[in-house]
């Protein structure tokens, strides 16, 4: 894929990505707390899902990301529901998206979130990778949940915060044979590196050798790493990249919460400076994640509009 079939879904305009949607959820006073994450509020009030992708949509977001992040068959029982709850509200995330997508005068695009396996673990692991799984564990993992996203219509896959190349490569098979685009995107702690470890090159020609993978990049990452990490996913694959860091710190599974970051100051995290060598190395969509509100995003959108005139 290139940089041709990117455009062929968003046009050749700079992507503005929505922030972190339990971070926004927060804002409109929901309790998030618990193994299930935003897959909470889908299940307690999808009404107030749809008020964060719209409040994302308002701030200039041109796509916004599901509510399945953390929503699994394997989480949901783990949580006292079954299958058929998980099923239904990895549904209701597309859904509750697109009901706020539909109320814009602008084209919004609606990408279902396919979080790693680590994120139903709910301790952390998607910043660790090495699960210890099969590849076939993990293959049929995500493919049980992409079929049932894939059902619910959503207009590409963010297939996110991924942080090991054993797992894109589960993730490269289960995709095999579908027909809506994707972006794989990887979670990084160090200069070069995916959690696991292995190379950032590694990571993006495993992405690049999905046809249905349109894009990669980096996300849910110490935004001061991405320059140099999407340079060097650059200088290995034709693909077209995407950013959305988060902001700053380390997540602590014990109380749930980020510590050390910057607490939504989008002049901080996303300075004009740092957004610009984003685009350098090639990014062509930037958003935010864990940590970074709506407010964030309308900084983003006014960073990257083009000038008037």
């Amino acid at each position: 894929m290139t940089v041709t079939a990117w455009s062929g879904i968003f046009g050749p305009d700079i992507v503005v990505i929505d922030g972190g949607l339990s971070t926004q959820l927060t804002r409109h006073g929901e309790d998030i707390t618990g193994s299930l994450w935003t897959g909470k509020a889908l299940l307690q009030d999808p009404a107030t899902v749809t008020r964060a992708h719209a409040a994302f949509v308002a701030a200039g977001a041109d796509v916004i990301i599901t509510a399945s992040y953390q929503v699994s068959r394997q989480g949901f029982v783990a949580a006292g529901y079954t299958d058929e709850d998980a099923d239904a509200a990895l549904a209701a995330s597309v859904a509750a998206a697109r009901a706020a997508a539909i109320r814009s005068d602008r084209p919004i695009r609606v990408a279902a979130s396919v979080g790693p396996y680590g994120a139903v673990l709910h301790d952390g692991s998607e910043y660790r990778g090495n699960y210890g799984l099969s590849h076939r564990d993990l293959v049929d993992f995500h493919r049980a949940r992409l079929d049932v996203l894939l059902e619910a219509e959503p207009d590409l896959l963010a297939i996110e915060t991924i942080p090991d190349v054993r797992e894109a490569e589960a993730l490269v098979e289960a995709l095999s044979g579908n027909d809506v685009p994707a972006w794989l995107t990887f979670s990084a702690m160090g200069e070069g590196r995916t959690c696991a470890g292995q190379s950032i090159e590694e990571a993006a020609t495993t992405a690049a050798e999905c046809d249905g993978v349109v894009a990669t990049g980096i996300n849910c990452t110490d935004p001061r790493l991405v320059a140099g990490l999407l340079e060097r996913m650059a200088a290995t694959v034709d693909l077209p990249l995407v950013a959305y860091p988060n902001a700053g710190g380390d997540w602590d599974p014990d109380d749930g919460e980020w510590h050390g970051g910057v607490e939504v100051d989008p002049a901080r995290v996303f300075d004009p400076r740092a957004l610009a060598a984003w685009r350098a190395s090639g990014a062509v969509a930037i958003g935010g994640c864990c940590g970074t509100d709506a407010e964030a995003i309308r900084w983003i959108a006014e960073e990257l509009a083009p000038p008037a005139g």
